[in-house]
């Protein structure tokens, strides 16, 4: 089963499956990050923005939000939850908006779609081209070094008469700028159970060498992968987030 195929399949169930997910946190987190080093503006896009959980924070905290995704059922989603954004079928590597905006966000690892280094290099200067002056792009990371592809996250759901279980987990071959995001979903009732399993091809990077991409466009301001804390990245910690504001 494809990776999109999974998706559309399951775009019902998407927000079961990241029902953990502090998205509150999260957008609060690279709020506070804009009101820092952002130029004041309150226009955002969030790539991937899949069924809009973002993008409803990012409303609700004044902003004229909207997002983008390749996977149009979970659009349809995101059009309910936020009917005041739009939100736009394209790949996050090579789109275009009609006005430039202030703010422009990827969650959840989501820059790692971009299918290699020259797809990531893409989405980067598209990015670049989107944001007004001295505007800013924030998106979290795990550096390719420090994967351990022993270690997954697991959890467990109810919906309606079913009880699902999501299991999750980078994988690397420790060579090269292709790893992958494995996932399955278990979806148990009284009389069967259906299980997914797919493997989604994602980019490779390491902090350091994302760092010398952005540069030439960004002033690059990296930090611990904490949304409670705002705190300089160590040099060590295999997950980052990045704020960048367009020069």
């Amino acid at each position: 089963m494809s990776a999109n195929a999974l998706y559309t399949d399951l775009s019902g169930y998407y927000d079961l499956m990241c029902v953990d997910i502090d998205y509150q946190a999260q957008s609060h987190c690279i709020r506070r990050l804009h009101q820092l080093f952002g130029n004041n503006g309150n226009t955002h896009l969030d790539l991937a923005c899949g069924t809009g959980p973002h993008v409803r924070h990012f409303i609700d905290y004044g902003y004229q939000s909207s997002g983008l995704d390749i996977n149009q059922p979970m659009l349809d989603i995101a059009a309910t939850r936020c009917p005041e954004a739009e939100f736009t079928l394209q790949n996050m590597s090579d789109f275009n908006i009609t006005s430039p905006v202030d703010l422009i966000t990827c969650f959840l690892y989501s820059i790692h779609y971009s299918d290699g280094i020259e797809k990531l290099k893409d989405c980067i200067a598209s990015v670049h081209s989107a944001l007004s002056d001295q505007g800013m792009f924030c998106f979290n990371v795990v550096d390719k070094d420090k994967i351990n592809n022993d270690l997954f996250v697991r959890h467990t759901a109810q919906h309606d008469d079913s009880q699902f279980t999501f299991h999750s987990g980078w994988h690397y071959c420790g060579d090269g700028e292709k790893q992958s995001l494995k996932l399955s979903i278990e979806k148990c009732t009284a009389e069967e159970t259906h299980q997914w399993h797919d493997e989604h091809p994602m980019v490779a990077v390491t902090i350091n060498e994302l760092k010398d991409i952005l540069q030439p466009y960004f002033e690059v301001h990296v930090f611990e992968h904490d949304y409670e804390k705002i705190i300089p990245w160590d040099n060590s910690s295999g997950n980052a987030l990045f704020a960048c504001v367009k020069i």
